[in-house]
């Protein structure tokens, strides 16, 4: 087969569906060396993304108005048997079978979360878009459902594959913990959030939790905060002004990946407080380097975490200061919770992903 892979994405932004191209491509690259691939990346972007696929620019930019039309017309000449478009929406003909990726429906559950250029793009495109793909590929069983029972997708279309873990997330030694703890002046030990700021990730009843959590232990730890400013961010802020929690919440903004696994290691417990998630790799990233996740007991989370940390709920932040007073206080439940998280994150591996994403290209051909 020729097996083409839509990954324009991660030239226009970082994220989580970024990540998953780059690592599946490089997954499919290990364990496939039968079939042609050709991975189609923004024509600006410099850096490449395979170490022996064929690599193609396209003009097309991501989320553009017309950009299922122009998207076929510039891949008609490279005669694909498969197209893969992890990004959701897939061009009105791009080869002869298309297998797109579903991650989340977010945009259907919160469209009050999402600016109105996103909302136009998701929202206007989904329905068309299962209804083209010979085959879906879902992030978790949770969106397999909202799928299902949402928009109508027949079962058997749909194919659920989790994320793996990269093999840089795991504990690390005291040196190269002490470095990036100076390199980002970070406390010696805090409680962590990592994400895009923006109302879908419950930054605000994060900090309510945080602030009534202050109220049992007024010497607790601080609260960090990493990612990069999304949508709303000026009200995130201004909240934390309001609360006049000072410099008890420390924001490190756009942190290169390559520092996340000392972040995690550092961090007394992860805190995943969204009101929806697609499938919550920072908490399996979390679990990887032995920090123990408090999540949301809604949608991908608990397959993710399954019974390792706490489960909260979103709406109601005092479930997540109690849990987060005995990630604080319970040594004994947290080092287990610890060991416990290193077992189940070694089961998500790229391999299967890609293994998975393998088997439905050769279904559908």
């Amino acid at each position: 087969m020729h097996i083409g892979i839509d990954a324009r994405l991660p030239y226009y932004r970082t994220g989580g569906i970024s990540t998953y191209i780059r690592k599946l491509i490089a997954a499919l690259e290990q364990i496939d060396d039968r079939n042609r691939y050709t991975v189609f990346r923004s024509r600006k972007m410099r850096e490449s993304l395979t170490t022996r696929f064929l690599q193609a620019g396209l003009w097309t930019p991501c989320h553009h108005q017309l950009e299922r039309l122009a998207l076929s017309l510039e891949l008609a000449r490279h005669r694909l048997d498969v197209l893969h478009s992890p990004d959701f929406i897939p061009p009105l003909r791009g080869a002869r079978r298309h297998v797109i990726t579903v991650h989340d429906l977010t945009f259907l559950h919160f469209p009050q979360f999402l600016t109105a250029d996103s909302r136009r793009y998701y929202n206007d495109q989904i329905q068309a878009a299962v209804r083209h793909a010979d085959h879906i590929l879902s992030d978790s069983e949770a969106t397999k459902h909202d799928m299902i029972t949402m928009i109508d997708v027949p079962p058997g279309k749909i194919t659920v594959h989790m994320l793996g873990v990269d093999d840089s997330f795991k504990p690390l030694p005291a040196d190269e913990l002490a470095r990036v703890q100076a390199a980002y002046d970070l406390p010696p030990e805090y409680i962590l959030f990592v994400g895009t700021f923006e109302p879908r990730k419950n930054i605000g009843g994060l900090l309510e939790a945080y602030e009534l959590l202050l109220r049992r232990l007024p010497d607790s730890i601080p609260l960090v905060l990493s990612g990069m400013r999304g949508w709303l961010f000026e009200e995130t802020m201004a909240r934390i002004e309001q609360m006049k929690l000072g410099d008890r919440v420390l924001w490190r903004e756009d942190t290169p990946r390559r520092a996340l696994p000392a972040l995690y290691n550092l961090a007394r417990v992860l805190v995943v407080p969204s009101f929806y998630e697609g499938f919550g790799l920072t908490a399996l990233e979390a679990m990887a380097c032995g920090t123990v996740p408090i999540v949301s007991n809604r949608s991908s989370l608990p397959e993710v975490v399954g019974p390792v940390g706490l489960q909260i709920d979103p709406d109601d932040p005092q479930t997540l200061a109690d849990a987060l007073e005995q990630a604080l206080i319970d040594d004994a439940w947290l080092a287990q919770m610890e060991r416990a998280g290193l077992e189940r994150a070694a089961s998500f591996t790229w391999e299967k992903t890609a293994q998975v994403a393998l088997s439905v290209y050769q279904a559908v051909n």
